[in-house]
Formats: structure tokens, sequence, C-alpha cells
């Protein structure tokens, strides 16, 4: 993610605020008017680099920073790339254990359905693995 400033700031691989997800494909995510390439968390705080690059990087401490919104999400939508992938037990332990709800699916599912509830004002929050193809 390119550096932006908001409100005067610079973020180094983040940018604030709630964000729907305007393209997937290619190894990255279009959003805000701009483009990452990489794996992406959209948390109620913005959206963040995530360095996830496929299903063997899930681990506890991957979702760190979802563990420290959990009181903002209710549902966390997990894109496992281009094939569903079952989620580590110690992932699934930790995030019930925040009180999250997940639910796993590829990741051009995820992003079309963090869309759908973030325009319902839901409270959803999104872990998507970048794909390499075009969504």
């Amino acid at each position: 993610m390119r550096s932006r400033t908001v409100a005067g700031r610079i973020y180094e691989g983040f940018v604030p605020g709630r964000h729907l997800i305007d393209a997937y494909g290619r190894g990255g995510f279009r959003f805000a008017e701009m483009s990452h390439r990489g794996s992406i968390l959209a948390l109620p705080s913005g959206i963040h680099a995530w360095d996830v690059a496929d299903v063997t990087d899930l681990t506890p401490e991957a979702f760190a920073l979802v563990r420290e919104e959990a009181d903002a999400i209710d549902l966390l939508l997990i894109g496992t790339g281009p094939e569903v992938a079952a989620l580590p037990e110690p992932v699934r332990a930790v995030l019930r254990g925040a009180g999250i709800r997940i639910d796993v699916m590829p990741t051009g599912a995820a992003a079309r359905t963090f869309n759908v509830l973030l325009a319902e004002n839901r409270r959803v929050a999104a872990a998507l693995i970048a794909v390499p193809e075009a969504g």
C-alpha cells in the first residue's frame, strides 16, 4: 500500500475508515481509490496490510489486530484464497475466546459478502488472503 496522507497524517500500510472492497485479484485489492498488493485486514479501524500469503500463515498471531478490535466485531469473514480451506483449530479457539464469530470461504466470496454486510452497517470485519486471478 502506498503511503497516503489522511487528515494531515501519513499512514504506512493502513487506511483509516470503513471501505468497500472495489476489486480483488492479481495479487491484491482495490479500495478507497487506491490499490494494495498483498493480503488485507478490513477492520472497524480501517484497512491494514496483512502479512499472510496463504493458509499456512494463518496462526493465532496473524489475528492479533482482529483481537484488539474484537469489541467492535460481530462477524469475521476469512477469505482463504481461491479455494475454501480449513481454519486451524488454534486460530478458531483464539477467535472464539475473543467472542468473534467466523465464516471461512474463498476470498472472492468473502470480499463480496463483506461489502453487502458493510453496506447494511453490520459489525463485520474481513481477513482476506490475496488471490492471483482477477475477481
